[in-house]
């Protein structure tokens, strides 16, 4: 893509979108210049407090499981309550437990207090998601989601290299900036955004009629090939949340500093700022078939070469791998669920998907802990490039016969419900969709 094109691509992006749109935008931004406790709580618990790296695991693991205890709760607070009350109530508990983590010091206290991080944070994620989904005209869904990931992702890389300096002078300041942040969002909410709920509520869930039938989370569950993707999609999770768990610890015990791994990881959040529009624009028309299989070798591969890294330019090389294979699988990877998911069936469809990430947060700190304490770093970076091939097989063989244009492929974003009330926060992309959770992001 020539650079007049980029520009013509971003000026496109950013056009016609109203105004709350971009305040929501803006908390988003904020929120994520905080994200202390999510990248560095592995080597807060490792190399600042001195406990093993399985430990460690475990307490990013409750982190992982307060989000999966959080998401269906504040998802029906979303609902029933409002997405800005929830979204209030979400943050400024998020600002309150993440001050009390930074003072524990007792192992159980530090635990508990990670499960509570968990489990606030996570409960904004709906709210956010219908937030937009209400105040964003159908046609621009697409890309509001994209600027929202993009935000994501360039908050993500700034408070990676940010807090890496900072945690080299005190975690704990790093803990009290995140909570600082993110009250600033709850106040931003509470001062620039209203309501966006729409009137009368949503129906209820699974009733259908003639023309929208009921879906029920079995009949996900009974769909094979699409529990197929769910279950690629855990082995992919698997493997890029080690940017987050398994890296820190494996560049603490090679000697590196906080600050050294903060540069580091930053290079995967800024690679999605520079690289997911024109990248995203060369593949859009491309095989998802060969795309994903590459992807997931070069997800699996990238992390391997970790074993083989030395200097600090090493190691960000090899993040420069893996996060290629990140901003292939997002978008194609999102255009397959949509491909597989009925029409009034999306909103559930993508619930049963976004779980394999929140299993996988949880499995994946487990899992890296044991592997580094019980056999060493270099099993684990073996484990991924197993891993990335396993994946990359399962995809070939899942689409060698998927049909063209099956389920809802042709049907638009944000398709409204047959009553005329849209369905909020449900909302999905079918041209260009906003790239799935990613490295401890989004």
């Amino acid at each position: 893509m020539s650079a007049a094109r980029f520009r013509q691509a971003a000026q496109e992006s950013v056009s016609g979108l109203p105004r709350a749109f971009w305040w929501l935008w803006t908390s988003t931004l904020v929120n994520r210049l905080g994200a202390f406790v999510a990248t560095f709580m592995t080597l807060y618990l490792t190399s600042d407090r001195g406990y093993s790296a399985s430990f460690a695991g475990l307490v990013v693991a409750l982190h992982g499981l307060g989000g999966v205890m959080s998401s269906l709760v504040a998802g029906v607070l979303t609902d029933r309550l409002g997405r800005r009350p929830t979204l209030l109530a979400a943050q400024a508990s998020t600002a309150f437990s993440v001050a009390l983590l930074g003072f524990m010091e007792h192992p159980a206290a530090i635990a508990a207090a990670a499960l509570l991080v968990g489990m606030t944070s996570n409960a904004s994620r709906p709210a956010v998601a219908a937030m937009m989904a209400d105040i964003v005209r159908p046609e621009d869904r697409v890309r509001a989601f994209a600027l929202n990931y993009w935000a994501i992702n360039l908050g993500f890389g700034v408070s990676a290299a940010a807090a890496g300096l900072i945690a080299e002078y005190s975690y704990l300041a790093g803990f009290l900036g995140e909570a600082v942040l993110t009250l600033a969002c709850a106040v931003l909410v509470f001062v620039k955004l209203p309501e966006s709920r729409p009137e009368g509520g949503p129906t209820g869930a699974g009733k259908g009629t003639g023309a929208d039938p009921a879906i029920g989370l079995g009949t996900v569950l009974r769909d094979g090939r699409f529990m197929g993707v769910v279950g690629l999609s855990f082995l992919i999770s698997l493997i890029f949340t080690q940017g987050s768990v398994g890296l820190p610890v494996a560049m603490g015990a090679a000697g590196f500093s906080p600050g050294d791994y903060g540069l580091v990881v930053a290079v995967n959040g800024f690679l999605i700022v520079l690289l997911q529009i024109p990248v995203t624009a060369f593949i859009e028309h491309r095989d998802p078939q060969k795309l994903l299989v590459i992807s997931a070798l070069l997800a699996g591969y990238g992390f391997a070469l970790t074993a083989f890294a030395g200097p600090l330019w090493a190691y960000a090389l090899t993040v420069c791998v893996w996060t290629l294979a990140e901003i292939v699988n997002s978008p194609t990877q999102m255009g397959l669920v949509v491909r597989l998911s009925p029409v009034h069936g999306r909103g559930r469809y993508q619930g049963v998907y976004n779980l394999s990430w929140a299993v996988a947060s949880l499995v994946a700190p487990l899992m890296a802990g044991f592997v580094i304490d019980r056999y060493g770093a270099d099993r684990l970076w073996a484990a991924t490039g197993v891993l990335g091939t396993v994946a990359a097989a399962g995809y070939w063989l899942l689409m060698r016969r998927l049909p063209e244009g099956e389920a809802g492929v042709t049907v638009a974003a944000g398709s409204p419900r047959t009553d005329g009330a849209e369905v909020a926060g449900e909302a999905q992309v079918d041209a260009k969709p906003a790239a799935a959770p990613a490295t401890g992001v989004a």
